[in-house]
């Protein structure tokens, strides 16, 4: 008993704004999320080993055909080429650095629903004879998790740092509707969608 008090103060006082425990933490999930980037790198540097887009073929997200369906788990780590990559790179660092200090545990899970929701949906409706690869889906997942955490649990850091981040990202925002261009809006709407539930379901209780 006094462990899990112990452990749910350390909590408490990491998700508090200001404390030594916040910025402790908030330090470990920048330097994760940094080694995390590197990862998606590599598996960027197998696929143009192997032919540029045969991960992406093997794992992307085919709208309604079975062959794509594994793309639900696999489609968030391959990218479609080095500007893909980088655009993803930055804001998946600094929304997954904010989501990773509210708690390891949480972080995992949310992204997971994050994932499944986006992951589903794009199979579902995504444009069909089309391969959908990409972190978009979880970067404006984690987007939606931040801004619905704010409100949710009285946070007004979480909904500060989305909101920030939103400005700095505005022009991205557009592409959760409907557009001609390459990009799957429907996983971007989905991914945030899927970040608000997260939110709600993954709260501090």
């Amino acid at each position: 008993m006094g462990y899990e008090w112990a452990t749910a103060a350390r909590s408490d006082e990491a998700g508090r704004f200001g404390t030594e425990a916040f910025y402790a933490s908030l330090g470990r999930a920048f330097v994760t999320m940094c080694a995390v980037v590197p990862a998606l790198f590599l598996i960027e540097v197998i696929d143009i080993g192997l032919g540029p887009g045969t991960l992406d073929l093997a794992g992307g997200i085919i709208p309604r055909s079975m062959e794509g369906i594994d793309g639900i788990l696999f489609s968030p780590f391959l990218h479609d080429g080095w500007e893909h990559l980088y655009g993803n790179a930055v804001p998946l660092i600094l929304l997954g650095t904010f989501v990773l200090a509210g708690g390891a545990r949480r972080f995992i899970w949310s992204t997971v629903l994050i994932m499944a929701v986006a992951g589903v949906g794009v199979w579902f409706i995504g444009d069909p004879g089309t391969v959908v690869v990409g972190a978009s889906g979880v970067i404006f997942g984690y987007l939606g998790l931040l801004l619905a955490r704010g409100v949710v649990e009285r946070s007004w850091w979480h909904f500060a740092v989305a909101a920030f981040i939103g400005l700095l990202y505005w022009y991205q925002l557009f592409n959760v509707l409907p557009t001609d261009q390459r990009i799957s809006w429907q996983g971007h709407l989905l991914g945030l969608l899927g970040g608000m539930v997260a939110a709600v379901v993954f709260r501090r209780r």
